[in-house]
């Protein structure tokens, strides 16, 4: 059914061929597919590839052994949000239009449902017409794009969709869907085709007989089979291994005795995944599109607290966790794949989600369609073998008023609190953050304090003191 109050797609576009055509692009190993595949809340050391030695990750695993591995990338942000913000825009936090999950003034009032069936009301900023992403980069290029499942840059509105966006198509949940919080996260019978919400009639009255996984899967797949015939990118952002840890069938781990359900449903949820990527994977080998296809495969943030870190050790050792800017929160998993053009290599390059616009403008001829003011640097080149400097530069994020972190370099120095003190790590060394070394270089910690301060753009949405629009807190 439609949608009350939502109209048709906000303009119209040339289907695939034609526009292909007039473009003269065509898909070649050197101008390929595109398959971003994104997990949610998946932490630096769930993958075998990245140590883990408890979660079963086989056809992830396969990407990395046969692909390109990043031990020093980062997310967007520390939480899901402004983290996607950031990939599909190709700007550093402190100039997004998203840069935290809610906003204190400003953006749209709404309703959030928490997992306990609890509402509250808040304010979140969307992504605005303006704003250029990378569904409105990659189209000059000729190619056919598509978000399946999480969007999460609607705010509350219902015409800040990927469709309403730069994507063709767009099949998934949106902030605006308040179920799509709820209870039934993960056996939805709630869904947006474009700007119809249809029902997933298996799962009425909380049957739990679609998982979210498998319906995000068959999306994807469908619209790999449709745009075969020429060039297409496909973000496909998965809720796993996002809490509620819904899903009944954990037969992967049921003969760990010891470890508790939540455990095995964390588990259960990244396998389950794994398993949909590998049906990904093979219905682009039916089709012979392999080697004219490029996959990336990254998480949106790190760990959340409430997963089985101590059981499964899904930070990789590493400090913090979503919602923090320590490396905990914010390093993740990264995986570029492409038989016959990716070689297969581990790099230690400093690489962020910024870095996807520019490099996938790059990737498919479309340089010219990028914004002036983005952040990133064309990597691109590392995808293929190729030495790129991509360190001695300064990286951005924050949270507004509350936490902010650079690196550069070697160095790493954040504040992860409001009015926290500054602390300094060198993360070549103690990649874990044990030894705070703001006291022994002040001058280090003044020059990236000096930075911070100069890549941190004002926000109608979050104003800091002294800025237009800042309203004082007022005390509970």
């Amino acid at each position: 059914m439609n949608l009350t109050g939502m109209g048709l797609m906000a303009a119209a576009i040339l289907p695939g061929k034609a526009l292909a055509q007039q473009t003269g692009q065509t898909v070649t190993p050197e101008r390929p597919n595109i398959v971003f595949i994104l997990a949610d809340d998946l932490g630096y050391g769930d993958l075998h590839c990245y140590g883990n030695d408890y979660i079963k990750t086989p056809n992830i695993d396969r990407l990395a052994a046969q692909g390109t591995v990043f031990e020093q990338a980062y997310a967007g942000s520390g939480i899901s949000s402004p983290s996607r913000c950031s990939l599909m825009t190709g700007k550093f936090t402190g100039k997004t239009r998203i840069r935290d999950n809610m906003c204190p003034v400003g953006g749209i009032r709404g309703i959030k449902i928490d997992t306990d069936g609890d509402t509250t009301y808040v304010r979140r900023a969307n992504l605005l017409p303006q704003d250029s992403t990378i569904g409105t980069v990659l189209h000059t290029a000729g190619y056919r794009s598509c978000v399946v499942n999480k969007w999460h840059l609607d705010g509350y509105d219902p015409k800040a969709t990927p469709n309403h966006r730069g994507f063709d198509e767009f099949y998934g949940w949106t902030i605006s869907t308040p179920i799509s919080n709820g209870p039934y996260y993960y056996y939805p019978y709630y869904r947006f085709h474009g700007d119809s919400l249809v029902h997933i009639s298996a799962n009425a009255h909380d049957a739990h007989v679609r998982h979210n996984t498998e319906i995000s899967t068959d999306d994807a797949i469908s619209f790999i089979n449709r745009e075969k015939d020429h060039p297409f990118f496909l973000y496909l952002a998965y809720d796993a291994p996002h809490e509620p840890y819904h899903i009944d069938d954990t037969s992967w781990y049921d003969d760990k005795g010891k470890w508790s359900d939540k455990t095995k449903r964390y588990a259960a949820l990244v396998t389950h995944m794994d398993y949909n990527i590998g049906r990904v994977l093979g219905a682009i080998d039916a089709l012979g599109l392999r080697k004219n296809t490029l996959i990336i495969f990254a998480s949106d943030n790190g760990a959340a607290v409430m997963a089985p870190v101590k059981d499964l050790n899904c930070g990789g050792g590493l400090k913090g966790h979503k919602g923090q800017l320590y490396e905990g929160g914010i390093k993740v998993p990264l995986i570029v794949n492409q038989p016959g053009m990716v070689p297969v290599q581990r790099l230690k390059n400093i690489v962020c989600f910024p870095d996807f616009m520019p490099a996938l403008a790059a990737i498919t001829g479309s340089t010219k369609a990028l914004p002036h003011d983005i952040d990133g640097m064309d990597i691109s080149p590392l995808f293929y073998g190729k030495k790129v400097d991509t360190d001695h530069r300064y990286i951005y994020w924050e949270f507004p008023g509350k936490q902010r972190a650079i690196r550069y370099a070697d160095w790493k120095a954040e504040s992860i609190g409001r009015n926290h003190p500054i602390e300094l790590y060198n993360i070549t060394k103690d990649p874990f953050e044990k030894n705070n070394l703001a006291a022994e270089y002040p001058k280090m910690v003044k020059k990236l304090d000096k930075m911070m301060k100069k890549m941190h753009h004002p926000s109608a949405d979050w104003p800091l003191p002294g800025e237009p629009g800042y309203v004082k807190p007022v005390k509970k």
